[in-house]
């Protein structure tokens, strides 16, 4: 298998801080009903190809795409091969909708999870993104946008809670063995859908390995009452080691209750994310960032966040040295 080179070390400026493209704007199965994960190299190239016109340098394949660690071997050998002829690298993996309490598919969805653990370390990925999130219902699929229509819920029930906290112990202690950390994204009416749920979710499972994706975006696209995006922050940011950053409008009418939400660019949605990433900066985040983006075209929306991020983003590696008090090149020691 062609790997790629080790992610580790520090980065030089601004541009070689981590902006991976979320593959979430591609279907996984096409309008003929042909499945990506038969294509081709040559198709998944196409595709590739689309990323990096965009202007990334990093990709994260998310599963709804391609289960890249459902490939046999030779596959996985032919996609990296992909990926590296477009110039591009992998710094993450993340799954989506395949929550370990599934009430039908739970268990396939764990044996699933550890098989994305050990592709991650494979490639020299440096963390898995895992979620609670279950399939979209009948109604959600219909609706403009699925986040209007309610969703699954996670149970108030401590026995189905301990499989979560079990499960995820489980994949932390894999992961922690092999190099990579694990991520488990923030999403509404699970055991992760609020800032003091997921922390306490993270110290029930009490592996140092397994951190938090505080994918707010998720949370102020309800149209219901919510917490404060910055006082979600304050909470996650100390257990925070993955990000998926996306924005949304949000409209509210105290007179009737209302809420409208729409989609934004990071820069023109209700969270500010130059203060956020600042403060998450402050607090320690040295983790990769994920650009995601819902509508339109969801890539070139995401290319845009991409170079507003790089505007924002201090140099990381004197934010390291910062930290450690190493003087970098041509720096007085």
């Amino acid at each position: 298998m062609t790997l790629q080179a080790p992610l580790g070390g520090v980065r030089d400026d601004e541009g070689d801080w981590p902006i991976a493209a979320a593959m979430i704007n591609f279907p996984g199965v096409r309008r003929d009903g042909s499945a990506v994960q038969d294509d081709p190299p040559e198709r998944w190239a196409d595709t590739i190809a689309e990323v990096a016109r965009a202007g990334f340098d990093h990709l994260d394949p998310t599963d709804s795409w391609l289960r890249i660690a459902d490939l046999d071997p030779s596959r996985l050998d032919e996609f990296v091969g992909v990926v590296a002829d477009a110039g591009l690298r992998m710094v993450s993996l993340s799954t989506s909708r395949r929550s370990i309490l599934d009430p039908a598919a739970g268990d396939e969805h764990l044996a699933y999870s550890h098989r994305v653990v050990d592709t991650a370390a494979a490639l020299g990925l440096e963390v898995v993104n895992f979620g609670l999130m279950q399939p979209l219902t009948a109604a959600q699929q219909e609706a403009l946008w699925f986040w209007t229509e309610p969703g699954p819920r996670d149970p108030d029930d401590p026995a189905v809670r301990a499989r979560a906290v079990g499960g995820f112990r489980e994949l932390g202690r894999h992961a922690e063995s092999v190099g990579v950390l694990v991520s488990l994204e923030m999403y509404e009416d699970t055991y992760l859908g609020t800032a003091d749920g997921a922390v306490r979710l993270i110290e029930e499972i009490d592996v140092p390995a397994v951190g938090l994706n505080p994918d707010l975006g998720n949370i102020v696209r309800l149209h219901r009452p919510i917490e404060h995006w910055r006082s979600m922050l304050d909470t996650v940011l100390p257990h925070t080691n993955y990000w998926h950053v996306k924005n949304y409008l949000r409209m509210e009418d105290p007179a009737t209750g209302a809420v409208l939400t729409a989609p934004a660019p990071l820069e023109l949605g209700v969270i500010d994310y130059r203060t956020a990433v600042r403060e998450a900066i402050d607090a320690g985040f040295r983790g990769a960032f994920c650009a995601e983006h819902y509508g339109g075209d969801g890539l070139s929306v995401s290319a845009a966040n991409r170079d507003y991020l790089r505007r924002v983003l201090p140099v990381r590696n004197r934010v390291q040295r910062e930290r450690t008090g190493a003087a970098g090149p041509g720096e007085p020691r």
